[in-house]
């Protein structure tokens, strides 16, 4: 249980340096920490990060851009109302210019 609690601690850090307005997926931030087959442990974090303020779970999406996670914020599209209050487009419970968007912490974060 350490263990999980440590790889979370290590994935809301990286989620908390995610730029206003940009978007990661589950998969980079596990490819980032070491870990490229973790992406869903990334999102068992995402999940369990809702009473942090401080992790911006709403800007971690799947590798395509889809709003996979969007079920685990209260009310129906609160997930993609955040990203559209950062200036986000979203289309179908998908990013717009996806590719414009991605943030990767491998070229951000030492």
């Amino acid at each position: 249980m350490a263990q999980e609690e440590n790889f979370f601690d290590k994935v809301y850090d990286v989620a908390s340096q995610i730029p206003y307005g940009r978007v990661t997926s589950y998969g980079a931030i596990a490819k980032y920490l070491g870990a490229a087959r973790s992406a869903r442990m990334v999102g068992w974090a995402m999940n369990a990060s809702h009473n942090r303020d401080d992790v911006p779970a709403h800007r971690v999406v799947n590798r395509q851009g889809l709003l996979t996670g969007k079920h685990h914020f209260e009310g129906t599209n609160l997930m993609q109302q955040l990203l559209e209050s950062e200036g986000v487009k979203v289309k179908e419970h998908k990013i717009v210019n996806f590719d414009k968007l991605f943030w990767e912490p491998a070229e951000h974060l030492l």
